[in-house]
Formats: structure tokens, C-alpha cells, sequence
């Protein structure tokens, strides 16, 4: 039987460990197991529980309203969002479904409900409004590592498959004279974010070179001398020092004059730097992108 602890509860339910204890306590809507060393671990019914009234509160309804309710009561409730007037509730209950078959390994359910919001507002609509949500809530969007829950990885592996597909059957003449290349700095690997913006990029028709994870600084001026991209896009994820980042950039932009440099990442490396050159550019979300394009 899978064991999670409340940690991996609150990664993966977006409900804080503490509101949780208070929930078990006032309203008995789940209850820990406790290991032989008087640990606490939930099993996966708790933990699909526990999304459904997390998805259900962030679409109006009140704890006291859902805490007592079976679980085939709180899965009618879920059910009805699709239907919906509001296309924030649609999306909500297709990130709900997207997490419900990411925690049960269920490939089959999570390429359907793929499948299904693709079909219902188009590939990138999905991508905006459903995945890059998705993405943000269960932390694949920023990080992924050894620590995170092994469903995150699961997960994670199928939408970069999808996005790699749906970026190969875009054209690979580009509409528009904006150029951009993207590229993952030395030790960054969590590709997900640069693949996303890619094909997001590539959809407005603009053209992108593409280079990957882990590329070295130096080669980035092998690129350079071959082509002149408008703007530089990278993430930084891993946990290092600020001032490493600053240097880094800092370092890019004097030897690429004239190329705007987009950084994003997660935002408690990047939030408070402040950087020196006026092309380096950091972008907070998606949003900020799309202004750009």
C-alpha cells in the first residue's frame, strides 16, 4: 500500500500541512496511519480525498459544506465542474483529473483527459489554461528531483513526450523575424519550462533555436558567431547563490550586445535579484512571456 507523508500531501494537494491537521481534528476528513516509530503516512484513498475537497474549495464550496461527504458524493461534485459555465472551473477540473491519474500511474487516464481538453479548447489553449497550471500546482513546472514524489516524474515524463510531439508538427518556417534561442545553463536539467515555451514561442511564428539542457557557456558563442537571435530564454532552477546567477548573466549579456536576455525560473532564486543590464529581462510567469510575443 502506497505510504505518503503529510509533506507529500501538501506537494501534491496545494493544502498546507497545517490546514490539513486542522481538518483531521474538526471535521475527521482523513485520518494519518502511524508507522512502528509512531510516524504519520496516509495511504492513496486519502490522498485522492484530500484533492477532490482541495478542487471543490477552490471552486466555491465551503469545507463544512464537503468535509462529510462519501467519496462517491465528492466525485459527483468534481464530475459536475465540467460542466460548467466558467471555462476557469473547466480547466480546474481537467488539472484535478490530470492529478488524480499522475498519483494513480494511470497513463491510459492521463493521455484521456489530455486528450480531452485538447480536443475541447485545442492544443494551445490546453497548453496555457490547463497544462502550465497543472504544471505550476503539482511543482513540475520549476523543479523536479530525487526528493519529489516518484508521480511527479511519472508525470512529468508523458507531458514533455506530448509537447515534443506537438512542437515536431509545427512548421518550421517562421511567419515573423523575431528570433529566439533557448538553452538550460551548466548543471540544469529539468527541461519541462524551456520545452513548454518552446513550442509556445514556435506556435506565435516565430523562429527558435533550440539547444537543450546542460549546455556550457562557451558554446554559447559557437551559436552566436553562426546566427544573431533577437533574444537569449533560459530557467534557472537548482538551488546557487544569487550572486552566481548575477555573474552569469551579467557575463551573457556584456559578451551579446544588442540580445535581450529572458530569465525565468523558480522564483525563490530569481524574485529579488536584481540585474545589472538593462536587456536582462525577468519574467515573474507565462504571462510575462506572452507580452513578449
Amino acid at each position: 500500500m502506497e505510504q505518503y507523508r503529510i509533506n507529500d500531501l501538501e506537494r501534491l494537494t496545494g493544502v498546507k500541512a497545517h490546514t490539513i491537521r486542522i481538518w483531521e481534528k474538526r471535521y475527521q476528513l482523513i485520518e494519518p496511519s502511524r508507522t512502528a516509530t509512531n510516524r504519520r503516512y496516509y495511504n492513496g484513498i486519502q490522498l485522492l480525498r484530500l484533492m477532490n475537497v482541495s478542487t471543490l474549495l477552490a471552486n466555491g464550496y465551503k469545507i463544512s459544506n464537503v468535509a462529510s461527504l462519501s467519496t462517491d458524493e465528492l466525485s459527483e461534485l468534481i464530475m459536475g465542474l465540467h460542466d460548467a459555465t466558467s471555462s476557469d472551473t473547466i480547466c480546474a477540473a481537467y488539472i484535478h483529473d490530470l492529478s488524480t491519474a499522475m498519483v494513480a500511474f494511470n497513463e491510459k487516464s492521463f493521455d484521456e483527459v489530455f486528450d480531452a481538453a485538447v480536443k475541447k479548447m485545442g492544443f494551445y489553449d490546453c497548453m496555457l489554461n490547463v497544462v502550465y497550471p497543472f504544471l505550476r500546482k503539482t511543482g513540475l513546472m520549476w523543479r523536479i528531483d530525487k526528493s519529489a514524489p516518484i508521480q511527479e516524474h511519472f508525470a512529468s515524463c508523458i507531458i514533455r513526450r506530448k509537447i515534443i510531439m506537438a512542437t515536431d508538427a509545427l512548421p518550421l518556417d517562421a511567419a515573423k523575424k523575431k528570433s529566439f534561442m533557448l538553452f538550460l545553463p551548466p548543471a540544469e536539467w529539468h527541461e519541462t519550462g524551456l520545452l513548454l515555451a518552446n513550442y509556445l514561442i514556435r506556435s506565435k511564428g516565430y523562429k527558435t533555436i533550440y539547444l537543450g539542457q546542460n549546455v556550457p557557456y562557451d558554446d554559447i558563442k559557437v551559436v552566436m558567431d553562426n546566427v544573431a537571435p533577437d533574444y537569449m530564454l533560459t530557467f534557472y532552477i537548482s538551488p546557487k547563490p544569487s550572486e552566481e546567477i548575477v555573474t552569469e548573466i551579467s557575463k551573457l549579456a556584456k559578451e551579446n550586445k544588442g540580445v535581450k536576455i529572458l530569465i525565468t525560473g523558480d522564483s525563490s532564486l530569481l524574485g529579488e535579484l536584481n540585474f545589472n543590464d538593462k536587456n536582462s529581462i525577468y519574467l515573474k510567469d507565462i504571462d510575462a512571456l506572452m507580452n513578449i510575443l
